[in-house]
């Protein structure tokens, strides 16, 4: 059973060194645009960083993967034209591509770069993974965080292409690419703008026995003194339901399958992603080196060893999500 690819974020150069250094298969990024959505201030790569971070990973034989995994304003898709020119130009490795025209331009005019279906496509059945091979060639899909192990098993005997699944980092309650609870409340969204509740829109207000977080002219969550205060994302709020103050979407948790990476390469996944482009070289370090050695052992047969990713994961606690889903 062939090892599984380990996929590593990188939201900045000195993330990028960090993940190669300890170990990754791959780098994913992104260019310092709406193009890719994780579009934050300070995050992302220029032209320039980009042909770096490709010579610093491919002398010690790491690729890179660029994420232009939006969806191109109606009448401007020069944007997101140009960053497939520019990647292919460039070198790398891959793109990951959400939006259909934007597959049917990389495939027309770079027929020779690999294409990858992005998580944002939202495609989880055979049918809809088949037409993206079929009329775009692409070569590998990233599966929606919803399916369980047996269903991604099931899947993989229907399609020919490569799958990757999420492995550990923040979870997406909504079916991704198609989440407009952003837009709706701030007007820009993932898919269009590539951010997700965006920090232009946050507000603390200290409300002297309490801190109150607000997206736009939203109240997303209100903190006791003795409470850390987390950022508000809209679908991560704590809000009075029934008369009480709960976390209606979804508690602060990350997602951890590291224990199940022998049933993941059963499954026939070809590759495990680590979410987390907005994390810092530190957290970086320390996943990507943990997942190293749990992907190693899994592939020599052995144990996974334990790793404790409490300190960065959210709220220090975990989850298997929908992998080890009962309900229906």
């Amino acid at each position: 059973m062939p090892k599984l690819e380990l996929v590593c974020p990188a939201g900045t150069p000195a993330s990028l060194h960090a993940a190669v250094d300890a170990g990754a298969d791959v780098v994913y990024l992104g260019f310092r645009d709406e193009t890719n959505a994780r579009n934050f201030p300070g995050l992302n790569f220029s032209r320039d960083e980009l042909r770096q971070a490709l010579d610093y990973a491919h002398e010690r034989g790491t690729e890179i993967y660029v994420a232009i995994n939006t969806f191109p304003k109606a009448g401007n898709p020069g944007p997101w034209h140009r960053a497939v020119d520019d990647a292919a130009a460039l070198g790398a490795d891959a793109v990951i591509l959400a939006d259909i025209g934007l597959a049917d331009y990389a495939a027309r005019t770079h027929p020779g770069l690999r294409r990858h279906l992005s998580v944002q496509a939202s495609a989880s059945n055979p049918e809809a993974i088949r037409f993206y091979k079929e009329a775009f060639g692409i070569r590998r899909v990233v599966l929606p965080r919803v399916l369980t192990v047996p269903e991604i098993a099931a899947l993989n005997r229907q399609v020919d292409i490569e799958t990757e699944v999420f492995v550990f980092g923040g979870l997406c309650v909504m079916a991704e690419g198609r989440c407009a609870l952003s837009s709706y409340a701030t007007g820009e969204s993932p898919n269009m703008n590539g951010v997700c509740s965006p920090a232009s829109h946050v507000r603390y207000v200290d409300e002297g026995d309490r801190m109150v977080s607000r997206l736009g002219n939203f109240t997303i969550n209100a903190f006791a003194n003795d409470e850390k205060a987390g950022y508000p994302t809209l679908c991560k709020g704590r809000f009075v339901t029934g008369g009480k103050a709960r976390y209606l979407f979804e508690e602060p948790v990350s997602l951890n399958a590291a224990a199940m990476l022998p049933e993941l390469m059963a499954a026939g996944v070809t590759a495990l992603k680590i979410e987390g482009r907005q994390r810092g070289r530190a957290y970086i370090a320390q996943v990507v080196a943990a997942f190293r050695a749990a992907v190693d052992a899994a592939a020599a047969g052995e144990p996974v060893p334990a790793a404790d990713l409490s300190a960065v994961t959210e709220g220090q606690r975990k989850t298997t999500g929908a992998y080890n889903k009962t309900w229906r």
